[in-house]
């Protein structure tokens, strides 16, 4: 495999930063582009232009591929040239590959430069494509893109990567991308941020500094650079994710939860939250809100005592990273929807699924996928450790079939895109058994004879052992059940508890499990409503 062009993207920062983000993020979501091309923005402070065309071209130097997009004004200047125009000549001389777009057609004024530095664009018999707005700038990028890959390396996109590009970039919103100012950088969660460049890039937390993280968030499209004041700012992203509280500035970006008594909405909800805070944050914190309202019968499976969930968190999370991730957020007077009752869940989200989606080829199984938020998708994707691309609705499927439950209902109504989880109703028993959640799989039951085995049923009942009822009950000396009772606990199934005539085990864990249920039905009880 070929390593990844770097592609330097040349425009003047402050016009075009809309589109600067675009094709930023258009290279990094692209299923396609993403694996083949890495793109590089280089940003500078307007009080050292000397120094910014230096580092500019200091960093042009080091990449495979040189794009630029052109609009009205001509940028900052340095002698004679703009910053822009040097970093043109300079890829020219270096011979890299020159792949350049202009924003309007002929009839646009311009300035005086920009009309001087297109004419040399002419003199040099560089073919260049037009745009008019950020969708035709998508397509007429990876479109040269794809050509160069095929020409230089003979690499191809699968005619799956073709219509999954085509897809988002037809649906994509222009809202996540928006370069606003009403964050800045040191506005924002940065802890949060760490933990999402922590995983996007496979790096120990505490080997990034803070410029690190600030650079990967940029990268990633959640932050952009003013040349104008010095500062980062989030960009619409930026806010739904790592601000605090994105509802300050986005209404819409709220989680209202609410917990009912049985199959029906009504006025006196036994529990409900309005859940605000980062999105990636709020997801956990909406999952939280299902756990305490939601039925976890024990189980006592073989030499395991489980405690299960009524419904799969897995397909539970999935569906409201999709409800995220995929809201229309133009639609600023409605929010995120939960409901849970007695026999079911329903998520619902603001808007219906993009062209060419519909509901029945969701139902069907058979589409391919396309993000309306492509860079929300990918960021939380790295959050919850979900695959942003595809097969989403059939994850969630397989989880309530696996779970013993009936598959999700998908649905529209009132603009509400919505997905519902039937529950076990009466019949709890009905709930499977996840394998994971086994404390005893089958390869540490084999390490254990007979006598242990026993001992440890013991303990997953809920009982207590000491060395003295062991000797009585299985006619062993002293040493034989320290023997034993130190195998268990060498392997994470039992815990020591006192010590001398009074020492006594139990099922490692087990502490926290009755925890759990009595925070549970803590939980429970009818809360203050606002």
């Amino acid at each position: 495999m070929t390593a990844r062009q770097k592609v330097f993207v040349s425009s003047v920062q402050k016009e075009l930063e809309d589109e600067r983000l675009i094709v930023q993020n258009l290279l990094n979501t692209d299923p396609f582009l993403s694996a083949h091309c890495a793109p590089l923005l280089y940003e500078f402070e307007p009080a050292s232009p000397d120094k910014a065309l230096d580092d500019c071209l200091r960093s042009l130097d080091s990449c495979q591929v040189y794009l630029l997009v052109v609009g009205i004004e001509y940028g900052t200047r340095v002698g004679n040239l703009s910053i822009t125009h040097a970093e043109y000549r300079r890829a020219k001389d270096k011979e890299l590959p020159i792949l350049v777009f202009i924003k309007g057609d002929r009839g646009i004024k311009r300035e005086g430069g920009t009309s001087i530095f297109l004419a040399e664009l002419d003199e040099d018999g560089l073919k260049y494509k037009r745009f008019g707005n950020v969708i035709e700038l998508q397509k007429e990028v990876r479109a040269a893109l794809v050509k160069l890959l095929q020409d230089r390396f003979n690499i191809s996109p699968t005619s799956d990567e073709n219509q999954i590009a085509e897809n988002t970039i037809e649906a994509t919103s222009p809202f996540e991308s928006k370069p606003l100012d009403r964050l800045k950088w040191n506005d924002l969660d940065h802890d949060v941020a760490r933990n999402l460049v922590t995983v996007a890039e496979r790096r120990d937390s505490d080997d990034l500094k803070e410029v690190d993280v600030l650079t990967g968030a940029a990268i990633r499209g959640l932050v952009w650079h003013d040349p104008a004041t010095g500062n980062h700012y989030a960009t619409a992203a930026g806010i739904v994710l790592l601000a605090k509280d994105p509802s300050v500035v986005f209404p819409q970006c709220r989680i209202l939860a609410d917990a009912y008594r049985g199959t029906e909405p009504d006025g006196d909800p036994r529990d409900h939250e309005d859940i605000r805070g980062p999105m990636s944050l709020s997801i956990e914190r909406a999952i939280a809100f299902i756990d305490r309202n939601t039925r976890h019968p024990m189980r006592v499976v073989g030499l395991n005592r489980v405690r299960l969930d009524e419904y799969p968190n897995e397909a539970l999370r999935e569906a409201l990273v999709n409800a995220v991730a995929h809201r229309q957020y133009e639609d600023a007077g409605r929010k995120i929807i939960l409901e849970i009752f007695s026999n079911r869940i329903v998520i619902l989200s603001p808007g219906l699924p993009p062209s060419p989606i519909t509901i029945a080829k969701l139902r069907s199984g058979k589409y391919r996928p396309c993000s309306r938020n492509p860079v929300m998708a990918q960021n939380l994707s790295y959050f919850h450790r979900i695959e942003e691309r595809g097969s989403g609705f059939r994850r969630m499927r397989n989880h309530m079939l696996d779970h013993g439950l009936d598959q999700p209902i998908i649905g529209t109504d009132t603009g509400y895109f919505y997905v519902t989880f039937p529950g076990p109703g009466e019949n709890i028993e009905r709930i499977q058994v996840p394998a994971h959640r086994l404390l005893v799989t089958p390869a540490i039951e084999a390490q254990l004879n007979e006598r242990q085995r026993k001992m440890l049923q013991l303990l997953v009942e809920g009982k207590e052992l000491a060395s003295r009822q062991c000797e009585a009950e299985f006619g062993v000396t002293r040493p034989v059940t320290a023997a034993d009772f130190g195998k268990l606990v060498e392997m994470g199934l039992a815990e020591k508890l006192g010590s001398g005539r009074s020492t006594r085990y139990r099922l490692k864990g087990l502490s926290e499990s009755l925890s759990n249920r009595k925070e549970e039905s803590v939980n429970r009880k009818p809360q203050n409503k606002d």
